[in-house]
C-alpha cells in the first residue's frame, strides 16, 4: 500500500518515539460460560516488524468489523497515559495491556489532529479516530466495568491508517511532518462520540 504523503508542515517535527511494538495472535479465552476468540492480548517484540496491509506483522484481530481495517490498522497507546492509569489503579500496567500496537512516548495522543501523518522508521502512518473501547478490555481487566471507565477517563489513545507500508521497531522516532488545515483532534472527536455527537464504531479485538 502507497500513496502521496502529503505536503510537509513547516518544519518537520520529531514529536516523540515507538518505546514497544506489540502483537499478539488469537487466542481462545473464557466469558461468562462461553468460549471467545480475542487478539486483545498482546506483548513486546525485538527487531523491525513489518507494517504492511492493515495490520503489522505478528498481529491479529478476531473481529476486524470492528478492530483492524484500513482506519484501524494500528493503535497506539501513550506512556504518559499509562503512567496515569498507574496512579489510578495502583500498579504499573505493561505495555500492550490496553492492546495497543505501538506504546510510545512524548507525543500527547488526545492533542493529535485526525490527518496528521506520521514517518515512522520506514513507513507512514495517518492519525484517524479515537478508541472506543468494547466488553473485551474489560476481558482483559478482568473488570466488565473498565470499559466505561476506559471511556470516561479521556485518554483513548489514537487508531492510525497506513500510508505506506514499511517496518518500525522500538526506538524508532515519530516525526510529523503533515497536518491538515483543519480538522478535530483526536480528543475532541472523542468527547463528541460520547455526547452522541458522532457515531461511534465499538472496537473489539
Amino acid at each position: 500500500m502507497s500513496e502521496p504523503i502529503g505536503s510537509p508542515v513547516d518544519g518537520v517535527q520529531v514529536i516523540g518515539e515507538v518505546r514497544s511494538v506489540n502483537v499478539g495472535a488469537l487466542r481462545r479465552v473464557e466469558h461468562r460460560g462461553r468460549e471467545v476468540m480475542t487478539g486483545i492480548w498482546k506483548e513486546p517484540v525485538a527487531g523491525r516488524v513489518a507494517v504492511r496491509g492493515v495490520n503489522l506483522d505478528g498481529d491479529d484481530q478476531a473481529d476486524r468489523r470492528f478492530h483492524g481495517g484500513p482506519d484501524k490498522a494500528v493503535y497506539a497507546y501513550a506512556v504518559e497515559d499509562y503512567a496515569w492509569w498507574a496512579s489510578e489503579l495502583g500498579h504499573v500496567l505493561a505495555p500492550g495491556t490496553f492492546g495497543e500496537n505501538l506504546t510510545v512516548e512524548g507525543v500527547d495522543l488526545t492533542a493529535a489532529v485526525v490527518g496528521e501523518r506520521w514517518l515512522v522508521g520506514t513507513c507512514v502512518l495517518e492519525v484517524c479516530q479515537p478508541r472506543t473501547p468494547c466488553w473485551k478490555l474489560g476481558l482483559r481487566m478482568s473488570d466488565d466495568r473498565f470499559p466505561a471507565r476506559f471511556l470516561a477517563a479521556g485518554r483513548p489513545g489514537a487508531y492510525l491508517r497506513i500510508a505506506r507500508e514499511g517496518e518500525l521497531g522500538a526506538g524508532d522516532e515519530l516525526v510529523r511532518f503533515h497536518i491538515p488545515d483543519e480538522g478535530p483532534t483526536i480528543g475532541e472527536l472523542a468527547q463528541k462520540r460520547a455526547r452522541g455527537g458522532e457515531p461511534a464504531s465499538v472496537d473489539g479485538q
